[in-house]
């Protein structure tokens, strides 16, 4: 490679990592986002669970082109929300991960500090099955 170039290649690659860690962020708050609204509506008895069947169809029926917003999804959501509520310091640090890297996590792991762990590793393999800590 022609090396008058590699620092615009490096500017470009620096980039495209940012963009798509900006754009991770955003979906993980998205995520926490409506699984906090769904979470309260069902604490406060304003929704059955059924509500969010009702939720999932509706989004497929007026908004075809949005995915992702299934019924299991949205559950996942809100398991998602409840799961680091209570725990701010990890906020910061879900938004690092994608959303199948935070599913695998806190699917998984059955505590907040084993949660902690895996979350501060940010790049470990998820395929592979999670050690008992």
């Amino acid at each position: 490679m022609d090396n008058r170039f590699t620092d615009i290649i490096q500017l470009i690659k620096k980039s495209r990592t940012n963009a798509i860690r900006a754009v991770n962020a955003e979906l993980i708050n998205l995520y926490w986002n409506n699984g906090e609204y769904i979470s309260k509506k069902i604490e406060k008895s304003e929704w059955g669970d059924s509500v969010v069947t009702e939720l999932a169809k509706f989004i497929q029926t007026h908004e075809p082109e949005i995915k992702g917003f299934s019924d299991k999804n949205l559950w996942r959501m809100k398991q998602f929300y409840e799961t680091y509520k209570d725990f701010p310091k990890l906020s910061t640090l879900l938004r690092e991960i994608s959303w199948s890297h935070n599913l695998a996590i806190f699917s998984r792991c059955k505590t907040a500090e084993e949660r902690e762990f895996y979350l501060k590793l940010k790049g470990i393999d998820l395929k592979s099955p999670i050690p008992k800590l």
